[in-house]
């Protein structure tokens, strides 16, 4: 099988095995995704009702159904439409170009490990991956037209999570899935890894305030979170602070944690924000005009 038809062949069962999560065809929630993203977003909406952080936003805070739409076309959608297939295809990719540089033996079979220390390693070896692309998301210009549309988040909520241009997944799951192959995971080991950081993901953007204790040099927080999105920025860190997803520690190591005070009240955003597009299409092609 071709590279092609390997592609095409995955977005045909990514498209059969979509319909099959969303009418819970196997009937059982285990590994459904799709019924996944809607419980945890469901618990988190609740709580921003019950244990409000800023007590004075909206339940329906501003965008929060444009943030709504961007959850699960990012989630969904757009995996269906354009990036099906990264799985096999990434494999397939990989496992070829390992084969024809002769550096199969370089990568390390994990497969007998226990379970927590495979899940341990892919967690921080992708975290890790992931923090420094976030800081390139902030310190390269091109980069941060897309990731702009993260940061056109005026008011913070869990569905803010997921909304960011869909080159990120792009960018994100090309270059992570590298590290990974080559200490001997694949697409199919990511589902309780995926599963942890959505949650957290969700968490982090949450308006909700649960103290973590001594975790918070280890996990990041909404608390944290909130200044990464902080409208004026710091002097000594024009390029941004708090680049930690899932782990914190990674800012505290390398000096790029801001915490200066409660952030309950701090404005989102970024300069002149208030001349960036407002609606889902236009954000999406702002990205791609030359400034």
């Amino acid at each position: 099988m071709n590279v092609l038809e390997t592609y095409l062949s995955s977005r045909s069962d990514y498209f059969n095995w979509f319909i099959g999560q969303a009418t819970i065809e196997s009937g059982s929630l285990y590994g459904n995704y799709f019924w996944f993203l809607a419980i945890i977003s469901i618990v988190f909406f609740i709580l921003e009702i019950v244990i409000p952080w800023r007590k004075n936003q909206p339940i329906f805070r501003k965008d929060f159904w444009l943030d709504f739409f961007y959850m699960y076309f990012n989630f969904f959608l757009f995996y269906l439409a354009l990036f099906a297939g990264l799985g096999d295809f990434s494999s397939f990719f990989f496992s070829r170009t390992a084969h024809f540089l002769n550096i199969d033996q370089f990568t390390i079979s994990i497969i007998k490990w226990p379970i927590w220390i495979q899940f341990g390693l892919m967690l921080v070896i992708q975290d890790f991956t992931h923090w420094n692309i976030h800081r390139s998301l902030h310190k390269t210009p091109f980069l941060w037209r897309f990731h702009k549309v993260h940061h056109s988040v005026k008011q913070m909520g869990f569905a803010a999570h997921l909304r960011f241009h869909w080159m990120e997944s792009i960018i994100y799951k090309s270059i992570t899935f590298i590290p990974l192959f080559f200490i001997g995971f694949g697409i199919e080991d990511f589902f309780y890894l995926h599963i942890f950081t959505i949650t957290w993901g969700h968490f982090n953007h949450a308006n909700i305030n649960i103290p973590l204790g001594p975790l918070k040099y280890v996990f990041n927080s909404p608390q944290m979170h909130i200044w990464h999105h902080v409208k004026t920025l710091p002097t000594t860190h024009q390029n941004g602070v708090n680049f930690g997803l899932t782990l914190s520690i990674w800012d505290y190591i390398f000096n790029t944690k801001f915490i200066p005070c409660d952030g309950e009240k701090i404005e989102l955003g970024f300069k002149k924000d208030e001349l960036y597009p407002k609606g889902f299409i236009g954000q999406i092609v702002d990205a791609f005009r030359r400034k």
